[in-house]
């Protein structure tokens, strides 16, 4: 489909979609519609880099590293059939796991640090769920964010890219490099994973209660 081509006359960039921002960007030099794109998406990128790695200080070098490679590579490795924000999702998503992967370990998170992020203000697709696991939605924020950072970082990756970035199994596989059949089964362990653990918490709450 042919891309509108807006002008730099345009007088409410905000009302512009991707296409026609990055457009503006690319072809034009137009720096405004480019930070137009960044305020657009910048919470949501930087909410998902700190929900992998529970740490303020690192998730902002990593937001900082993910948009100086957007900005080096937007002339020669974007493909304008995709959308503009998996295809950063999937820069921000390498340099993430790059950096899980140097670190050799999972990062803990403060009590503090839980109250940083408004994931869990989303409800869970229940369509997504089965019956048995539709509970998970009702959990306390805190102890529900608690138990998403035992998951192993591709299960947490794709809890996360679904449920708060809202994006299709089909941009979660490309972002991830797995097939769609692998990103669905990390869902289904990932749910599994939290479900288990909820009950291991349930059981050890009613232990010391007795």
């Amino acid at each position: 489909m042919k891309i509108h081509k807006p002008t730099r006359s345009t007088p409410k960039r905000y009302s512009l979609t991707d296409k026609e921002l990055v457009y503006l960007y690319r072809y034009e030099h137009d720096v405004e519609a480019f930070k137009t794109l960044f305020n657009r998406y910048e919470s949501k990128i930087y909410s998902y880099i700190y929900s992998m790695v529970y740490n303020a200080e690192v998730a902002s070098d990593l937001f900082q590293d993910t948009f100086t490679k957007v900005i080096n590579k937007m002339d020669k490795n974007y493909n304008e059939e995709g959308k503009w924000i998996a295809w950063v999702m999937r820069i921000a998503h390498n340099a993430t796991i790059d950096y899980l992967r140097r670190a050799k370990k999972f990062v803990n998170i403060s009590s503090n640090e839980e109250e940083n992020t408004d994931f869990f203000h989303r409800v869970v697709d229940e369509g997504v769920l089965d019956p048995s696991q539709v509970y998970i939605q009702h959990e306390d924020k805190k102890r529900m964010y608690k138990q998403i950072s035992r998951l192993p970082e591709e299960q947490r990756a794709v809890i996360m890219l679904r449920h708060y970035e809202e994006l299709s199994f089909k941009e979660i596989a490309e972002i991830t490099g797995v097939s769609i059949n692998t990103a669905l089964g990390r869902m289904r362990y990932a749910l599994s994973n939290l479900r288990k653990y909820f009950e291991e918490e349930k059981e050890s709450e009613q232990n010391h209660a007795s």
